[in-house]
């Protein structure tokens, strides 16, 4: 059995900062997942003894939580991919004057 050391025992239960464009990036993630959610289906109402108009109305909350709880537990990376894009510092800055001048 080996033991942990209190040094090696608190650096592995430190709480890394957070981020703010991974956050950013996981917000994104949520949106998306969000969107296919629905689209997949999911939340919409039942047939037969269904919410009636309350359920249509508050299943896009239920799909939002799920898509965090989703991006929470891992996603589907897209996360990843995104904070490493926009970190990376490869985009081009589109602003309102070179929109206009294409």
């Amino acid at each position: 059995m080996t033991l942990i050391s209190p040094p090696q025992l608190t650096a592995a239960l430190r709480v890394q900062e957070p981020n703010p464009l991974r956050e950013k990036a996981a917000q994104l993630e949520t949106a998306f997942l969000a969107e296919m959610l629905g689209f997949a289906g999911l939340g919409a109402a039942r047939e037969s003894f269904g919410g009636g108009i309350g359920e249509d109305q508050f299943s896009s909350f239920l799909r939002q939580k799920q898509a965090e709880a989703m991006v929470t537990a891992g996603g589907i990376g897209l996360t990843e991919l995104l904070f490493q894009a926009m970190s990376s510092g490869d985009f081009v800055e589109m602003g309102e004057d070179k929109i206009a001048n294409e």
